[in-house]
């Protein structure tokens, strides 16, 4: 029997649901429950062939967990690894390396020493940072100020000036900041991703009351809606991720990427609504289903083709051919 889990916190609504939907559709040799961590022991496997992951970012214990499941054999998703070591400035790099339009982007130092460090640390760094030469690149004001690695809209200021922009950084403590052009958008849709290839574009309205922004209807074309799969898709394809949302901003016809680092995604039915829960729910079964059921036992740290090691360069090199009497034939070498 191969078993799938999903590890939790707090939420209710989606890991019961999807629990429930697995088991309903009693696949001969699948059975779904909640995760149970016990003792952890180095480099031995878990129980599950899969487990979806909603709740490592906040436990550090149970990312560890998650690694060890991932090397033993357990397909995590997502890969806790690259989870890891992701943030949302790289991921606007990446897209742009791909060709996926973002926002105008400066990276911040802490306004606040890390632990251990003091002004000694940072004899590297420039001061004082040129704060008219970011301003100008990213476009002006209004503007944006946000934590580099995400967090939930935490610590997320909108400025309109200098003064603006330096009041919250002092509130910003040891946060690494981003600076980021604003988007005068005239539609904006939330996206649901998963596997890879199962896309649901939602129309979202960030300026509304949380339970309100699902609350949506832009008039939009089919070629926008086309092209707004496709980037999501390519994004998801490029970082890894198997479970995730990518925000658009629509500006001038060309939507623009806003948050795409979203590996537990919000799935709670009171926000996204009964239609979008239901998507998610079914296709995550399923596709979690899909997985168990390739599930082979290797180790399953699986990447992005965004981040693959440099392949080698090989040469094809013929062997010496025999000594023949009188005469000897030089060794060749095909270069590529």
């Amino acid at each position: 029997m191969k078993k799938i889990g999903i590890l939790f916190g707090q939420e209710r609504s989606f890991p019961q649901a999807f629990i429930d939907r697995v088991n309903s559709k009693n696949v001969k040799g699948i059975t779904a429950e909640f995760v149970e961590v016990g003792e952890v022991m180095q480099n031995e496997a878990t129980d599950y062939a899969v487990i979806i992951d909603r709740i490592s970012q906040d436990v550090p214990f149970y990312r560890a967990y998650l690694k060890n499941a991932a090397a033993t054999g357990t397909v995590v998703i997502n890969n806790p690894f690259w989870w890891s070591a992701d943030e949302k400035y790289f991921n606007n790099v990446l897209a742009e390396q791909i060709g996926v339009p973002v926002p105008k982007t400066v990276l911040l130092p802490s306004h606040t020493h890390p632990d251990d460090t003091t002004a000694e640390s940072f004899t590297n760094l420039k001061f004082p940072l040129d704060w008219d030469k970011m301003v100008e690149y990213i476009g002006g004001f209004p503007a944006w100020m946000k934590p580099h690695a995400g967090g939930g809209w935490k610590s997320v200021y909108k400025v309109e000036s200098l003064q603006e922009i330096w009041d919250a950084y002092n509130e910003t403590e040891q946060l690494v900041m981003m600076l980021q052009e604003g988007i005068d958008f005239t539609s904006y849709f939330r996206c649901y991703c998963i596997g890879r290839k199962h896309v649901r574009i939602m129309h979202y309205e960030p300026r509304n009351p949380h339970h309100l922004r699902y609350d949506a209807n832009f008039d939009v074309s089919d070629k926008l809606l086309k092209t707004i799969e496709d980037y999501v898709l390519k994004l998801n394809e490029a970082l890894g991720y198997d479970f995730n949302t990518v925000e658009f901003a629509v500006r001038d016809g060309i939507p623009i990427a806003i948050d795409f680092c979203n590996p537990a995604p919000d799935a709670n039915i009171n926000s996204v609504g009964a239609e979008n829960f239901e998507w998610v729910v079914e296709t995550m079964a399923n596709y979690a289903i899909e997985r168990a059921q390739a599930h082979d036992g290797k180790p399953q740290i699986n990447w992005g083709t965004f981040v693959q090691p440099a392949a080698k360069k090989k040469t094809t090199r013929k062997p010496a051919a025999r000594k023949t009497t009188g005469t000897t034939r030089k060794k060749t070498t095909t270069k590529k």
